[in-house]
């Protein structure tokens, strides 16, 4: 493993508590109903899948998978054509998202911290990290 990083997402760990509180209010209110509580359970493994992300580059791919592993992408690294650190306006949001203009897709769990890869195909994608400069000179080395 040439690089290994896990960001926590604490905002989203905090937003996942106040959840858990005010479904346990909910609960106590309108009883233990399967049909109340199949939903809650729903949203707060959506909410828990979030709450980190972790990096990971070896020989062939870089990696990254969001809390459990529900949701996680894998690139070549013979396909990135070039990396560069940069900074996600706060309206990008978090989690994974679809940017239009410009085109691209954004892989985020806190801050505004990012290492943008365009790929040989064109398509360009943002990882949010909590230490920018030190994934840039990973993929870079792990790209020559």
């Amino acid at each position: 493993m040439i690089y290994k990083h896990t960001q926590i997402g604490y905002l989203i760990i905090f937003i996942l508590l106040a959840v858990i509180l005010l479904f346990g209010i909910i609960l106590t209110q309108a009883g233990f109903n399967f049909i109340i509580l199949a939903p809650m359970f729903f949203i707060l493994f959506l909410l828990a899948s979030f709450a980190s992300l972790k990096v990971m580059i070896d020989e062939n791919y870089l990696w990254i998978k969001f809390g459990y592993g529900l949701f996680r992408k894998r690139f070549m690294l013979k396909e990135i054509s070039s990396t560069r650190t940069v900074k996600n306006h706060w309206y990008y949001g978090w989690g994974i998202r679809l940017w239009l203009w410009p085109r691209m897709w954004i892989y985020n769990v806190s801050g505004f911290d990012a290492v943008e890869i365009k790929m040989k195909n064109g398509k360009t994608y943002r990882i949010g990290t909590d230490e920018p400069k030190k994934l840039e000179h990973a993929i870079i080395q792990a790209i020559k």
